[in-house]
């Protein structure tokens, strides 16, 4: 089976965030990942995760406002200097947390800036940040999300879009971060896409589709999906990055093979 890590931002929310750690490592994930780590002190997670022997696998650049819907900044015109920020803050929670990949969220074009201003910005601020992840040994993620139901205007809402910048900003440690739910919306044909894309693909994530939750309740053949993971040589981590039907426990039958 593929390395599984859990996202503690949807996995585990029976308890609060601290708590969601000790549960993870007791249902036998050895990896842990959530979308941002900055609302807590850097010090409180690298504890969490270290007595609980438990490895920072990804987490977010600062995404803007996120409670006010925004859904990352980088290809926003204004706010070059704050993504370049970010960046930076990002770098330090990741040093310090052991963390060797970080994605960045593209985020959603306004009505009044033009494709190619967005596209422009996107890859001038990836192109900007690229060497400096490489200095830490870090790996930088750039994230296809569907553009058909959980984010309408998201800039890079297909493995091709995220192709074509990686192509074009041409950095080593820039790579896609290839999600199975967002991508079975958009393109399907999971698995010989991913045979495709391995070259590029720097970390996987999964949910069931429609809804998000659980493998096992969409559409999607995991046990398939999973062996087809293991056979093609992909090393790196799988993240379950799903909404449980009930709890969380209830939902990990594809984690002990009952799929």
């Amino acid at each position: 089976m593929p390395r599984f890590a859990a996202n503690l931002s949807m996995l585990f929310t029976e308890v609060d965030f601290p708590e969601r750690f000790a549960m993870a490592r007791a249902a036998g994930f050895e990896g842990v990942e959530y979308l941002f780590p900055y609302a807590y002190p850097k010090d409180l997670l690298r504890d969490l995760l270290n007595d609980n022997k438990l490895s920072q696998v990804l987490f977010n650049l600062p995404p803007g406002d996120w409670d006010a819907g925004e859904r990352g900044i980088a290809c926003l015109p204004d706010r070059v200097e704050e993504f370049q920020a970010g960046v930076d803050q990002a770098i330090d929670y990741a040093k310090a947390l052991g963390c060797r990949r970080l994605n960045c969220l593209a985020g959603l074009k306004p009505d009044h800036v033009s494709d190619e201003i967005a596209w422009n910005t996107l890859a001038n601020n990836v192109a900007w940040a690229a060497p400096r992840l490489a200095e830490e040994g870090i790996t930088l993620c750039l994230e296809a999300i569907n553009s058909r139901v959980d984010m309408p205007g998201f800039v890079l809402d297909t493995s091709g879009k995220v192709l074509a910048l990686i192509e074009e900003v041409d950095a080593d440690n820039v790579r896609l971060q290839y999600d199975l739910y967002h991508m079975q919306i958009m393109e399907g044909d999971l698995v010989r896409s991913m045979e495709c894309l391995l070259p590029w693909i720097g970390h996987i994530q999964f949910a069931d589709n429609p809804g998000r939750h659980e493998p096992g309740t969409g559409e999607i053949n995991f046990s398939n999906v999973f062996a087809a993971i293991d056979a093609m040589g992909y090393d790196g981590w799988v993240s379950a990055e799903y909404r449980p039907t009930g709890a969380t426990g209830d939902s990990l039958g594809w984690f002990s093979g009952k799929l």
